[in-house]
């Protein structure tokens, strides 16, 4: 799982010791207590449990005490836009989302279960100490400047996004891989994309991590492309599986994610995207309106890469287009 991916030192990244330790080094130690936490709260939601609202095990606490609170199953709201995915960009109440999503995943939609995931995912480092989040804030807003400015924004927007979530729910990395698996294995490829770039594929073979590339080429799907995105950068350097795709260099990670915007996944200026990539590791644009192609060719990609990472992008997207 990648919240904010590997993209080296070609963006405007905040200095992290200095920014760590003025926060007091709160956000690296929820970091590190992200994953035990999570882990803790799942084994707890597996003991038998009397109260109406832990009756679900894998539902986060803070959406039983939500549903606990109506009188019937009725009276949630389950409505979905007919695109799915729609309601993760935009001002939407991620937690009110997440309720929605869970009963669709729960009645079988391998789709909304892929969403909850990147829900989740989104939400968790909010999640994990609100409180802390809020006062980490503050103290970038503090510190004056306009990279620890920009971040600060950025997470400020996440909170606004995610209220309602609390470190009781265990979103952290456990929980994000359990739907994502669970989704993968019931066909969704975009998961099943994810899973791979995790290092965690459903097959380890060759011949099945080629043949998943291929159908998420095969498939133009934007999210799918976005998930596989990581597994094609360095991390493919030498693997025979990848051998005459567009992997196995820095650019080519940047170019699957090109490509998924190109394809039709929100990559503006105030999209999930960038968002995440601002609030969770300080890679802000110093553009406010700029998108992630735009942000990408600026600061990310030489002049003598440019024409390499255009032709690649095009490659990626050449079916759709016609080519």
């Amino acid at each position: 799982m990648a919240s904010v991916p590997a993209l080296k030192t070609w963006l405007f990244v905040l200095p992290a010791v200095v920014l760590l330790g003025a926060a007091g080094v709160r956000m690296g130690d929820r970091l590190k207590q992200a994953d035990g936490s999570a882990a803790m709260a799942m084994e707890q939601s597996t003991a038998p449990q009397q109260d109406t609202a832990q009756a679900t095990p894998s539902l986060p606490a803070a959406l039983a005490r939500r549903l606990a609170s109506e009188s019937t199953v009725n009276s949630v709201p389950s409505g979905l836009p007919l695109d799915i995915r729609a309601d993760i960009e935009g001002d939407t109440d991620l937690f009110a989302y997440a309720q929605r999503l869970r009963w669709q995943a729960d009645s079988g939609n391998v789709e909304a279960r892929w969403m909850l995931s990147r829900v989740y995912d989104y939400c968790s480092q909010y999640a994990n100490d609100p409180g802390g989040y809020q006062l980490d804030n503050t103290v970038l807003n503090g510190m004056g400047e306009r990279a620890s400015t920009a971040m600060a924004s950025a997470r400020q927007r996440v909170a606004a996004r995610c209220g309602g979530f609390v470190a009781s729910d265990g979103l952290g990395y456990p929980l994000v891989f359990a739907q994502r698996r669970q989704a993968a294995q019931a066909g969704n490829l975009a998961a099943e994309a994810s899973l791979l770039a995790d290092g965690q594929p459903l097959q380890t073979d060759e011949d099945y991590r080629r043949g998943l590339v291929q159908r998420v080429r095969d498939s133009h799907d934007p999210e799918a492309y976005m998930a596989l995105a990581p597994a094609m950068g360095i991390r493919a350097s030498g693997d025979r599986a990848m051998t005459g795709l567009v992997a196995g260099e820095a650019l080519s990670e940047l170019a699957w994610r090109v490509a998924a915007c190109e394809l039709g996944m929100a990559c503006g200026s105030d999209s999930v995207l960038m968002n995440s990539f601002c609030a969770n590791g300080g890679i802000c644009s110093q553009q406010t309106d700029q998108d992630f192609t735009d942000f990408v060719y600026d600061a990310a990609v030489s002049r003598q890469g440019a024409e390499k990472m255009t032709e690649w992008v095009e490659e990626l997207i050449g079916k759709r287009k016609g080519r």
